[in-house]
């Protein structure tokens, strides 16, 4: 049976799809990723979404589906995965107590936790398929086919190791991003090897959009509006795949904030949004393997805190010096939530002293708390003098101009190639992380370096020169 017509019948999924009208665009993508027959309403929504003028005769193993918020992304994904884990036999694939693992990747634990409670009604709603069901976990559904539906969250190391029949990837342009600047190129690349053992292995990648780069805006460039693509690509605004979402909430989204509700409702990528600072200005600020410098007798040293509650984000603290023109950073720490603000501040205290640093600068964060706390240890917290956004707008120059030396330490390499510029209705810039991500030891280091930039008054042994050639 396909799924087109297990979609129809009563038996199995047909009570959720009863609504024809609601459901018709869906049916359109199932009938093209599986290679089925369209009918003639299918085939024009097919030829829409996709660009493209030919209907696939066989089905896809490679899918990118693109499509506006509350479109019903993650139900049809949890169906397609019920679908190829139940209605399809991979035990000739299989060795000796090997399991074929259909893997549904989600952004974060709440979204798989949706996806999963789908999975479940999926399955223990319709009495044939209930019937599979052999063992069943927190996250996964072990089913007497040898088969496991497994939903789990973004990570690379995650996947390796498996035999996979179908990869279901939720969400990806916004997949969390702490450890790498590019989580979704690298599990896409994990995944594939994990499938090659088992013939016409499916990849289904869907997601809202958002800025122009990443796996998903690629994807698009070179497949869409192509006959010929290996892959899959269809993207459509929220509407067209679900018309029950009232069209004034998106006409009032889109009157308070166009960019933004275009990609979150029309499906149009952002072209409002762009990188800060490119890998290769970071990696070239990068001395390889040194990921702390020792403090030196001499030296005066600044140092930068962002604070936290200890709650959700971490709190950061840099350490640097000045040699002339250049800005060194020299010290890196970071708590990560939970953890208690006391013990951080004491800890980052003790770390002052090594370097012989009284006063540390900080953001504005929790009142007086800050002060109070470093009070405590004998140091003195102050607010810093600019915004977070300034402090990343001033320190690009120097970084563009080779004038900074970074430290060799991963999370820093990739909260700042993830910082993004945000550009506002009236053309005012911002910069910031990037939806899912993380910016607190990039914050500190920049505190810190841009704080060790030239203040008026500081002693200028060229000044005298320039004078009298004037």
């Amino acid at each position: 049976m396909n799924l087109l017509k297990a979609m129809s019948d009563p038996k199995l999924f047909g009570p959720w799809f009863k609504d024809a009208e609601t459901w018709s665009a869906w049916r359109g993508f199932v009938g093209a990723l599986f290679g089925l027959p369209l009918s003639e309403a299918e085939a024009t929504t097919y030829r829409a979404c996709t660009g493209r003028s030919e209907a696939p005769e066989a089905a896809a193993t490679e899918a990118w589906l693109i499509c506006g918020r509350r479109a019903g992304k993650s139900f049809v994904l949890a169906l397609i995965a019920v679908y190829l884990a139940c209605f399809r036999d991979y035990r000739q694939y299989l060795a000796p107590g090997e399991r074929a693992t259909i893997l549904i990747i989600a952004t974060d634990r709440r979204q798989a936790r949706t996806i999963f409670r789908y999975i479940r009604g999926l399955l223990t709603e319709v009495p044939m398929l209930a019937r599979m069901i052999e063992r069943e976990t927190a996250d996964e559904f072990d089913l007497t086919n040898r088969v496991t539906i497994e939903v789990g969250t973004s990570s690379y190391r995650a996947v390796r190791g498996r035999t996979l029949a179908a990869a279901l990837c939720d969400e990806l342009a916004f997949w969390p991003s702490d450890t790498s600047a590019s989580p979704d190129y690298e599990i896409l690349d994990a995944l594939r090897p994990a499938m090659a053992t088992i013939p016409n292995g499916m990849m289904l990648c869907a997601s809202s959009p958002y800025a122009r780069r990443g796996a998903l805006y690629d994807a698009f460039q070179r497949y869409h509006g192509r006959d010929d693509a290996p892959a899959l690509v269809w993207r459509a605004a929220t509407r067209t795949m679900n018309p029950s979402v009232p069209q004034r909430l998106i006409d009032e989204a889109l009157e308070r904030d166009l960019p933004s509700a275009s990609a979150e409702y029309l499906a149009e990528f952002r072209s409002d949004v762009e990188s800060f600072i490119t890998r290769e200005v970071v990696e070239a600020a990068i001395p390889r393997g040194v990921v702390e410098r020792a403090p030196i007798t001499g030296i005066t040293y600044s140092a930068f805190c962002d604070p936290s509650g200890g709650v959700s984000d971490s709190m950061t603290m840099a350490i640097g010096h000045r040699e002339n023109e250049r800005l060194i950073l020299d010290a890196l720490r970071e708590r990560k939530a939970p953890f208690s603000p006391e013990a951080a501040v004491s800890e980052f205290s003790d770390l002052l002293k090594r370097y012989q640093v009284s006063q540390v600068s900080g953001d504005r964060y929790g009142g007086s708390w800050p002060a109070e706390s470093f009070q405590r240890y004998g140091i003195t917290y102050t607010p810093a003098e600019k915004p977070k956004n300034q402090i990343y707008v001033d320190l690009l120059p120097r970084l563009n101009s080779g004038e900074v030396e970074l430290l060799d330490v991963p999370v820093l390499i990739t909260q700042l190639v993830m910082l993004e510029r945000r550009t506002a209705r009236g053309g005012r810039d911002s910069i910031d992380h990037a939806p899912g991500a993380h910016d607190d030891v990039a914050n500190a280091a920049a505190g810190v370096l841009v704080s060790l930039q030239k203040q008026p008054g500081d002693y200028d042994p060229g000044m005298w020169a320039r004078l009298l050639d004037g």
